[in-house]
Parts: structure tokens; C-alpha cells; sequence
């Protein structure tokens, strides 16, 4: 007999639905009535907001302020960076129009625009504009500057928060007087992806380099943090790249060095977007619905009284509401542990089965026998929904922290078995075609091959659905044969399908 699960279908009989069914239940966002696009709920936005204030702390300790630039960019800045533009041309949403007109009861665009403006697909051309104002000298640099926007690029396959048409992101743009300080910056932010990934997320990554067929258009060097879904598939987390000089021609950013010498400044970008929700989604959730690490939780804990009159009700409700006071004014990753009082006219089974199926990490219920022994019954969402433990109130109040944080490590430690697991060695090209040939296949393939690969090979992985991820950074010194080309001296990198 099958266990019976909260979500249907199951994460084994149909992932992509399972998917889909999660984020319905737990009330995180639905389809909007525009093409591709979605709305993200309350909940949903909560932990996008977590999100973002974690991330915005970091950046701002590493010397990054916050600017915001026009949704709107000339058609005329984005020509400026050729190879910048074929990476997004099919994607660009373009306005044309700056009214509308009635005609026979519908309404018409009229106005027609001297030049069209662009959605912002991402920004570095309309940046790169205003960096070619506010830098005149080396004094100027560097410029470390952040932008939280939304973003526009008009996918044809959509799934909700891991590719919709607009998406929310951040996108760093900086500006440095030489290559050396660069670099230093693309690799110092990845570095923040890399620890938010892995200490907020509880969602393990493996860092590198992408390959020469991956990188962001325009960039000289694209890194990555790549991660592994529960299918098997990768997930680009988060990405930093170096640009070179490129942007800074093209949208003449020139300053005057020491010697007065006019020269060309270094640019970088970095971002990551709302697709780390779908990532946190198919990291850690389970056939019961989503499953939240605690510190990005909107409620860590949710109590729920059970009571059957409204005798009970009066001492049972006091009683959740000097525990709610109680565990609010304890700490947990720096900030004060945030609980819910589920009280809504629901059974309680109901009420625990949405506590479930949003992913809240600790679910205590308090009964008039719990009330007279001084106890609580205690779940966590790590672990067995039936997995239940009975707990005094002043273990609760002083070991909440503690249980939040045994519930992160053990979050991060099961996705990290599962990563490791699933990421396989193969020594030669036939063993990468058996691998990704079967049906089942799942994971991740590790072997030498060149950053560069000839059409022929890229035809290849193209028709056995998988892509070059990244050169992983931990494998940087291991060198050895390409199993493409024989090479020599080549790098090992991850291949595998992905979103």
C-alpha cells in the first residue's frame, strides 16, 4: 500500500507537477493573466523579502550601496554592445508607443516613439551611460553600486519562479581603475552567493567557472554557483561576471589615471533573482509540500491551540501567547525568533496540515493535557510528520534557537549527501553518452574536457540535453585529458541537464 502523501502527484511519479503542486499549496504565487509572468503572494514575497534583506546586509558590508535606474532603455544604448545584444535580442520586449487612442470603441497605440525603448533585460548599458558621466578621474573609482529591480526577457516556456517573462533580481554594476581590482570583485561576490547559498539557504552549491559557450554575452569571464535538484537537474544560483573593458568602450567610461593618462575602467556585474525561491523548492520540499530552512522561514514556529469549549479555549490561548512572547524575545541567526498563533476557525488537523504544507520548521500544539503537564507536542518539519516529541515549556523557550539551528544543519547536510551522490566521475566520452542515454539518469557528470569545445561536440551535448555547468574552483589544479579531444592539461568540468 502507498503512503499517503499531501501533495499529488508525488515528487516520483510527476516532478515537474509536484513542483507546481508545492508552490499552489503553499499559497507562494499563481499565473497572471499576463503571458509568462506571475504573482507572487504574500508568503511567497515574505521569503523573497528574507532574501533580500540578508543579501543586501552583505552587500553593503563589502562596501555596495544601493541606486535604482530607468525600467525603460533607448534602443540606440543597447546597439552599443554588439555581442551584448545577440545574447538578449530574441528576448527583448520593445515599446514603441507613448499613447493610446479610442477608435470605434477600442483602444490604439498611437504616438509612435522617435526610437523605441527596451524593457530592461538587465542593465549595464543604461548603467554604463551614467558611469560614463560620473567618472572623470581615478578618484572617482571605484564605484560599487547595487540595484533591487524587476527585469523583463519574453520567454516562450515559462514555469513559475524559475523562468517567467519579469522576474525580481538584483543586479550589481561596478566600476574599477584596474583589471586586478576587477577580478577581485567577481570573485569576492560570488563568494557572498556562494556562503548565502549554503549558511541561509541550507542549499549546497559547487562554485566555478563558466565554460567559454556559457558565459554571459559580452563578459571575458562568467562564474557560477551551481545547484542540484532533487531530479537531478541543475540550477544556475546565482552568477558574477568580469567584463573587461568591453562595457566600458562601448559606453565610453574613461577616467584619468595618476599620471594623467586617459584610460578605459574595468567593469563588473552580478545577480541573482527570484528563481532561489524555485531553487529552495526543489532543494528541500518533500511529497508534503514545502519545506523551509529556518532562517529564510516567514513564521519559524507555529502554535496551535486545541481546546473543544471556550472554557479550555480562554486558559489554552493565554497560555500560547506567553510562549509566543517568550520565544519572540529569543535570538536566532541575529534576529528575534518569529511565531504564529494559528488560532483560525479550522480543525486542527486542518491547521496542521497547512503548517506542513507551507514548510513552517517547528509546529507545536498545546491541548488541556499538554496545559496541565507543562508541556508542548513538538514537530519538525525536517523530520516525520508523526515524528511528534513532547517538550516542557521552558525547554522550548531555551532551546528554540538551538532546535532552529540543528533543523538548518540537517537541511543543508541531506541536500549535501544527496549532491554528492549524485555527482558522478567518468573517465571517457562513452561513459558520458551511457550515462545521460538512459532514461534515468540523474545528476551530475564530472571529467576533463577543454573550456572550448569544436561544433561537432556541442552538437552533441545539445542532443543528449545536457550542458558544460562550470569548471569547479575545487578542481582547479586537477588536470588531465579531454575526453572529447585527448587534450592535454585540461580542467574538470560538470555536465549536466538543467532549468
Amino acid at each position: 500500500m502507498s503512503k499517503k502523501t499531501a501533495i499529488n502527484p508525488t515528487r516520483e511519479q510527476n516532478y515537474p507537477e509536484w513542483y507546481q503542486q508545492v508552490i499552489h499549496t503553499a499559497n507562494l504565487a499563481e499565473n497572471s493573466p499576463v503571458r509568462g509572468c506571475m504573482i507572487i503572494k504574500p508568503y511567497g514575497y515574505t521569503i523573497w523579502e528574507n532574501m533580500q534583506r540578508i543579501l543586501d546586509q552583505e552587500f553593503k558590508k563589502t562596501g555596495h550601496v544601493n541606486a535604482y535606474f530607468p525600467l525603460l532603455i533607448p534602443l540606440s544604448y543597447i546597439e552599443k554592445e554588439a555581442e551584448h545584444v545577440s545574447g538578449f535580442a530574441k528576448e527583448c520586449a520593445v515599446v514603441t508607443h507613448h499613447r493610446l487612442e479610442e477608435k470605434d470603441g477600442k483602444l490604439i497605440p498611437e504616438g509612435k516613439l522617435e526610437e523605441p525603448y527596451v524593457i530592461r533585460p538587465t542593465s549595464e548599458t543604461i548603467i554604463g551611460e551614467s558611469y560614463s558621466r560620473w567618472v572623470q578621474s581615478y578618484r572617482d573609482l571605484p564605484i560599487l553600486i547595487n540595484q533591487w529591480a524587476n527585469v523583463m526577457r519574453w520567454e516562450m516556456r515559462t514555469r513559475m519562479f524559475l523562468r517567467t517573462s519579469e522576474f525580481l533580481w538584483q543586479e550589481g554594476h561596478t566600476a574599477h581603475a584596474t583589471k586586478e581590482e576587477a577580478i577581485e570583485e567577481t570573485h569576492k561576490m560570488l563568494k557572498v552567493y556562494e556562503e548565502f547559498a549554503e549558511n541561509v539557504m541550507a542549499m549546497p552549491v559547487i562554485a566555478g567557472e563558466k565554460t567559454a559557450d556559457e558565459r554571459f554575452p559580452g563578459a571575458l569571464q562568467t562564474f557560477t554557483i551551481e545547484a542540484m535538484m532533487q531530479d537531478g537537474k541543475a540550477l544556475q544560483s546565482g552568477t558574477s561576471h568580469f567584463l573587461g573593458q568591453n562595457f566600458a568602450k562601448a559606453s565610453d567610461i574613461k577616467f584619468s589615471d595618476k599620471d594623467g593618462e586617459l584610460k578605459y575602467a574595468w567593469t563588473t556585474s552580478w545577480g541573482v533573482s527570484t528563481r532561489l525561491i524555485g531553487g529552495l523548492i526543489m532543494t528541500h520540499s518533500d511529497d508534503n509540500g514545502l519545506v523551509l530552512p529556518p532562517k529564510l522561514a516567514p513564521h519559524q514556529i507555529v502554535i496551535i491551540p486545541i481546546y473543544k469549549n471556550n472554557a479550555e479555549k480562554e486558559e489554552i490561548l493565554a497560555k500560547c501567547k506567553e510562549l509566543q512572547a517568550a520565544l519572540n524575545i529569543e535570538y536566532y541567526n541575529h534576529s528575534n525568533i518569529t511565531v504564529k498563533i494559528d488560532d483560525r476557525d479550522l480543525t486542527s488537523g486542518e491547521r496542521t496540515w497547512q503548517a506542513i504544507k507551507t514548510g513552517v520548521p517547528i509546529r507545536i500544539e498545546l491541548g488541556p493535557r499538554d496545559l496541565a503537564k507543562k508541556q508542548v507536542c513538538m514537530t519538525r518539519r525536517d523530520k516525520e510528520p508523526k515524528d511528534k516529541e513532547f517538550i516542557s515549556f521552558d525547554d522550548l523557550i531555551n532551546n528554540a534557537s538551538n532546535i532552529l539551528d540543528d533543523i538548518q544543519n540537517s537541511l543543508f547536510n541531506k541536500a549535501k549527501a544527496f549532491l554528492d551522490k549524485n555527482t558522478h566521475h567518468v573517465e571517457s566520452l562513452d561513459e558520458l553518452k551511457k550515462f545521460f542515454k538512459k532514461d534515468s539518469s540523474s545528476g551530475f557528470v564530472c571529467c576533463y574536457s577543454t573550456n572550448e569545445l569544436e561544433e561537432e561536440h556541442l552538437e552533441l551535448l545539445k542532443k543528449l540535453k545536457i550542458s558544460a555547468r562550470c569548471i569547479p574552483n575545487k578542481y582547479k589544479k586537477d588536470l588531465g585529458n579531454c575526453i572529447f579531444t585527448n587534450k592535454p592539461n585540461c580542467n574538470k568540468i560538470i555536465f549536466a541537464k538543467a532549468y
